[in-house]
């Protein structure tokens, strides 16, 4: 099985927790890595919110997938757009890691007034300056080490990364877990998926024996909200869902829709139907003044 990946170091762990898991159930399948550069690799200069609609990190993977240059690629979910080719599909969504957003080197009410934090999330920059309207919100491009060697040398007094990340490094710092329900994440944050084409049965076999469906069916909620709401993958929102026995809890938050930022605190029956899921999704873009 050819695999793609980016060639980010995480992007590579990723991967490798891939074939950790696979080997564990199917040793007999040779794994062929294949990495690549996505355009979100390249471009470091343009603002990834002019990028939401393309698929920054994975378009390259796909474009590779649908001329069967590779079989699968293993991607953070949270990265792939909700609107996909039709000649894809995801048959596998790992267990789900942590989903918190962290800060850098300190907590956020401990940072100075004025001081300069470090972020290349729209999502990230609109619930800051929610807490704190006084912090300098700087642009911040670059895989995790380059990142954190920005904020070593001075050059930011914070940043904020997501916690998954850096657990998946081993990266042992002091950084500060931001409440899920106030500092919402960014949809399937925290999540691995992989992708293949919708007409490989036999991979997709094969794949979909690593799903872990309770992960599958919080992160799918956040994702169909995301879709209804015709937002892409840099817009100001967050959407974190939990599973509580046969309903999801939602808490979500959306910003520049609407002149105030609008908050969720929901609960959607395991099952629900797409009329549920749009309404939530209409509150948060400004269609509708409640949730019908």
């Amino acid at each position: 099985m050819k695999v793609g990946t980016r060639e980010s170091a995480l992007a590579m762990r990723q991967t490798d927790i891939f074939r950790e898991k696979l080997r564990a159930i199917r040793p007999d399948v040779e794994v062929e890595v294949v990495g690549m550069k996505a355009l979100g690799d390249i471009d470091l200069t343009s603002p990834l919110s002019q990028m939401s609609n393309v698929g920054a990190f994975v378009r390259e993977l796909d474009d590779a997938m649908i001329r069967g240059a590779i079989d699968a690629s293993v991607n953070s979910l949270k990265d792939i757009p909700t609107k996909m080719d039709p000649r894809l599909t995801i048959p596998a969504v790992f267990e789900r890691d942590a989903v918190e957003d962290v800060i850098l080197p300190c907590p956020l009410e401990e940072l100075p007034e004025g001081a300069r934090v470090g972020t290349s999330s729209i999502r990230r920059e609109r619930l800051l300056k929610e807490a704190r309207p006084d912090l300098e919100i700087v642009p911040l491009r670059g895989n995790i080490h380059t990142r954190m060697d920005k904020l070593d040398a001075g050059k930011y007094d914070a940043i904020l990364l997501a916690k998954a990340g850096l657990d998946r490094m081993g990266i042992d710092r002091p950084m500060y877990k931001l409440d899920r329900k106030v500092f919402i994440p960014a949809p399937a944050q925290g999540t691995i998926a992989v992708e293949c084409r919708s007409d490989d049965e036999a991979n997709g076999e094969i794949l979909r024996k690593l799903d872990h469906m309770p992960s599958r069916v919080a992160v799918e909620a956040e994702r169909d909200i995301m879709r209804l709401m015709g937002a892409g993958c840099s817009a100001p929102v967050g959407i974190n869902a939990v599973t509580v026995g046969n309903d999801i809890s939602i808490h979500a938050v959306s910003f520049d829709y609407t002149p105030e930022p609008r908050r969720v605190d929901v609960r959607l029956p395991v099952g629900y139907t797409q009329e549920e899921a749009s309404a939530i999704a209409d509150y948060l873009i400004g269609k509708t003044e409640t949730i019908a």
